[in-house]
């Protein structure tokens, strides 16, 4: 997890921010799956209210298709990579708020039951700044409403180790959630779940990363890199 030492990187972020001369800021978050973009959306908003600034974090997960929908397209083992999103909503939200538009609404997900949430989803309130974080946050269409792009990069053997740990913590809390996706896995013996995410990430994850997530790293404007423990190993400002 980030320690101490890492504040001033991502305090240093939320100054960059705050030194751009438009309202609000839009600051994209991507990198693979796993990797801690929602930690970090949730660092910079926490040093941008110690600033004295306000902040909003959307998630783009919360565009993905509805999961019935995506099995109706055929893309039920696509979910994540650049097709499997409602990319007219994602574009028509992004413009209202570059516009400053008050009220917006965005809709939410649930890695708990692995599906966008029904009903109108969460209306933002007025901020400075507005993080978009998702493995698609740098690509068409987020990419072209930026100002800020932060790409979070760690390596191969860290990214699969996260990615598994997060699976068993899924599967371990499915034991008590009748609700969950994960449920299914709940009887598993964890040797057998850590082959499952294995095969997760090589099928899936693992070939997003390659053709689709890792590919945006070069529209970054800053690259955060993790060492294994998810503490800050550099930042460097790319653009």
């Amino acid at each position: 997890m980030p320690t101490i030492a890492d504040e001033t990187q991502y305090a240093s972020l939320a100054r960059y921010a705050l030194g751009l001369d438009r309202r609000p800021v839009l600051f994209g978050i991507s990198g693979a799956v796993g990797i801690g973009k929602s930690t970090a959306a949730g660092i910079i908003a926490a040093e941008l209210d110690r600033f004295g600034a306000s902040a909003e974090v959307v998630a783009t997960d919360g565009f993905l298709l509805p999961s019935a929908e995506l099995e109706r397209r055929g893309l039920g083992m696509r979910k994540g990579f650049p097709e499997s999103y409602d990319v007219e909503l994602l574009e028509d939200v992004l413009r209202r708020l570059r516009r400053g538009d008050p009220d917006v609404a965005v809709p939410l997900y649930s890695h708990e039951i692995y599906d966008r949430v029904p009903g109108p989803g969460r209306r933002l309130a007025a901020a400075d700044v507005v993080i978009v974080e998702g493995v698609n946050a740098l690509q068409p269409p987020a990419i072209e409403h930026l100002d800020i792009a932060l790409y979070i990069e760690a390596d191969d053997a860290d990214l699969r180790r996260w990615f598994a740990e997060r699976f068993l913590e899924l599967c371990g809390a499915a034991a008590t959630d009748e609700g969950s996706f994960y449920r299914r896995f709940a009887g598993m013996e964890e040797q057998q779940l850590l082959e499952l995410s294995e095969t997760i990430w090589e099928t899936i994850n693992g070939v997003n990363l390659r053709d689709h997530i890792g590919p945006s790293r070069s529209r970054a404007t800053h690259v955060l890199r993790k060492r294994g423990d998810h503490s800050v190993e550099a930042l460097d400002t790319v653009a």
